[in-house]
């Protein structure tokens, strides 16, 4: 190998090779440990350091780097105490996630580094989203972002790559070719000589580099870093490397050829370039006995405080706590002056006074800066806050929703709009693996707000009209809003965005434009989780929210039902109290929503009246939802779809039973 550069000091050297070394030996110490049964998977980088240690060491230390699991040089180059890494191995207090996951699935902001997912190409969209801000900032800052040629089969690591072009994002993606995702090889993972011969298609500069070479890995990324600084653009650089070791140690290399694997050992870049550096006369051999003597040295101090810690002792109240990041509501009072608007002007007005209120709060999605989105919600928001902050998306929700992660991670808030709910589906990984898991697993909050335009009874079909909430209501760590009324969507909509945590935003579309209500002007906040009580009676408790409370309204009135009406307008987290004081009081509990029935939130609300009046009840619990099947087009077939007209016959056998 080559490692002749004028540019390189003999510190620089030096510190390369330390750098090497460190990750290289605290592995021969691990897969001990891992024998020895105390630790419980190792994820082997051996023969890939310098990739790792090379591209840390070209940046500067408050640039971030998302890390894949074979990149402990990434962190130990970062100088994180190693005991703290070696409690997180062993899922200690002193760690960084409390024991809640493992080896390299956590994120530090002090050494700026995000963690990966076991989902692997999330981390490329959330590297474009802090690129994104740092370029907003202008801050003059690189974010690097690692995969293995296997991650970029996934669909994330096209629209990452696809956004970044068309941004022009100051992001280096570095893709470490081993030549096995698990053990498929690389000629069953792609059909192109290169992984950077797919830069030319995304518009993006590329090169394919030897990443066993220390030099060349330092060199050509503190290169690339000056390039972008001086003309912010993406770059994807390959590295050609080998996995010496197993996928993990418990899967073996039985499917490798041995002379694939003799092959790539002369190649180690530790052991070529300590020959270079006793060639070169920059360490001799009592200097390099005197670096791995300080190195095990430290390594074993640092194991044997890690084994002196207690084991995690938790308890239930503070795994609860910690799903979400905490926040305390301060209430902001409606003005009192009131204008009539539509339930869609009253959103438009939320996102107008958040984006006034909060400099740093992004909207993104498609088509919604010149065109003012399909719904026209955000018409004449370019002019207000200009392109940079009002972003026109490609067709890409999974790559978005990781860039309102991203931001998240750079303090900064975001909305996404996603066309319909419908389409959430496109991007459903980074929201239940990423948003809603991110705050419990190392304390990162995720301050997005995802709008979701939903519902049927307009004729849009199977594709367009789902009030999907269900399936958001079950996953841990999201917050899920659906609001039937204009006062009420602005109020929640500012509290959802001023919320540090992941919310989901269900507002019905036959809602926009068919529903009016006086509106306070200016900002104001209505508490997220808190339901609302619009008719008191005490023959039945109705539960509904969203569309399902104006139908509910038409039959109570037409049949003048003595009823309680709750709006839960929040879904997550639930409103128990006020279902369970109206149903004990009523006696009769009827659950309505559009939403397909089984396994729809009715079940949900039904199995906690069961379990906590089942003494005051006088009948069993209704609910009434949609048909079980997709939503159909044609109109007569979509009301029989909707469960608005059994709703009227469901609640007169209930008041009678």
């Amino acid at each position: 190998m080559n490692y002749s550069n004028s540019k390189i000091s003999t510190s620089t050297h030096i510190d390369l090779y330390t750098g090497m070394l460190i990750p290289r030996m605290i592995e021969e110490k691990m897969l001990i440990l891992l024998r020895q049964g105390k630790i419980s998977k190792w994820f082997s980088g051996i023969g890939q350091e310098a990739i790792s240690v090379g591209v840390t060491k070209a940046l500067n230390n408050d640039e971030y780097i998302l890390p894949m699991h074979r990149n402990l040089g990434v962190f130990t180059s970062r100088e994180i105490p190693l005991y703290r890494l070696f409690s997180q191995w062993q899922g200690k207090s002193n760690g960084f996630t409390k024991g809640r996951d493992r080896s390299f699935h956590f994120g530090t902001n002090d050494y700026s580094i995000v963690g990966m997912i076991s989902h692997l190409g999330p981390q490329m969209g959330v590297a474009d989203g802090i690129a994104l801000h740092n370029l907003i900032s202008k801050n003059k800052k690189v974010t690097a972002v690692f995969s293995g040629e296997g991650g970029t089969s996934e669909g994330d690591f096209h629209e990452a790559l696809n956004v970044a072009s068309v941004w022009n994002l100051p992001v280096i993606f570095i893709i470490e070719n081993n030549g096995y995702g698990l053990s498929t090889p690389t000629n069953e993972q792609y059909n192109c000589k290169n992984i950077s011969d797919k830069g030319i298609g995304y518009g993006i500069e590329s090169m394919t580099l030897d990443g066993n070479n220390i030099i060349e890995v330092f060199s050509s990324i503190k290169d690339i870093r000056k390039k972008i600084l001086k003309k912010p653009r993406p770059f994807l650089i390959e590295f050609k490397t080998f996995r010496i070791r197993g996928h993990e140690e418990a899967s073996g290399v039985k499917y490798v050829p041995k002379n694939l694997i003799d092959e790539w050992n002369k190649k180690d870049p530790i052991s070529n370039y300590e020959k270079f550096l006793l060639n070169s006369k920059i360490l001799s051999s009592d200097d390099i006995k005197n670096i791995k003597k300080e190195i095990s040295n430290n390594i074993d101090i640092n194991l044997s405080k890690t084994f002196d810690e207690e084991k995690i002792s938790s308890n239930i109240e503070n795994e609860i706590s910690d799903v979400f990041k905490s926040f305390d509501f301060e209430k902001i009072a409606p003005h009192e002056k009131v204008v009539e608007k539509r339930f869609v002007d009253a959103i438009s007005d939320g996102i107008k006074e958040a984006m006034l209120k909060f400099d740093e709060l992004i909207i993104m999605g498609q088509d919604i800066a010149e065109y003012g989105g399909v719904f026209k919600i955000t018409e004449g928001f370019v002019e207000l806050f200009g392109k940079e902050r009002v972003r026109n998306t490609p067709i890409c929700e999974s790559s978005i929703v990781e860039v309102a992660m991203g931001l998240s991670i750079c303090n900064r808030k975001s909305i996404v709009e996603l066309q319909f709910s419908d389409f959430i589906t496109s991007g459903f990984n980074p929201v239940v693996n990423y948003l809603a898991k991110i705050h419990y697993r190392w304390g990162q909050n995720a301050d997005v707000v995802l709008r979701m335009p939903c519902g049927a009874g307009v004729g849009a079909g199977p594709f367009h009209s789902q009030t999907n909430e269900a399936w958001f209501t079950k996953t841990p760590g999201l917050i899920v809003v659906y609001p039937a009324f204009p006062e009420d969507a602005k109020g929640l909509l500012i509290s959802s965005i001023e919320n540090p945590n992941p919310v989901l935003f269900f507002e019905h579309k036959a809602l926009y434009r068919s529903i009016r209500g006086n509106v306070p002007e200016g900002y104001y906040n209505i508490e997220i989780g808190k339901a609302k009580l619009l008719r008191i009676g005490n023959d039945v408790t109705v539960i509904t929210y969203g569309a399902g409370v104006h139908e509910a309204i038409k039959v109570i009135d037409k049949l003048s039902i003595n009823c309680d009406l709750i709006d839960l307008r929040t879904l997550s987290p639930l409103d128990s109290e006020s279902i369970i004081n109206s149903v004990n009081k009523t006696g009769k509990a009827i659950i309505l929503h559009e939403d397909s029935l089984f396994g729809g939130l009715g079940s949900e609300i039904s199995s906690i009246i069961m379990e906590k009046c089942f003494e005051n009840l006088d009948a069993p619990v209704k609910r009434v939802g949609s048909l079980d099947t997709p939503i159909p087009f044609e109109e007569n077939l979509e009301k029989q779809y909707l469960p608005f007209d059994r709703f009227e016959r469901e609640i007169k056998d209930l008041i009678n039973y």
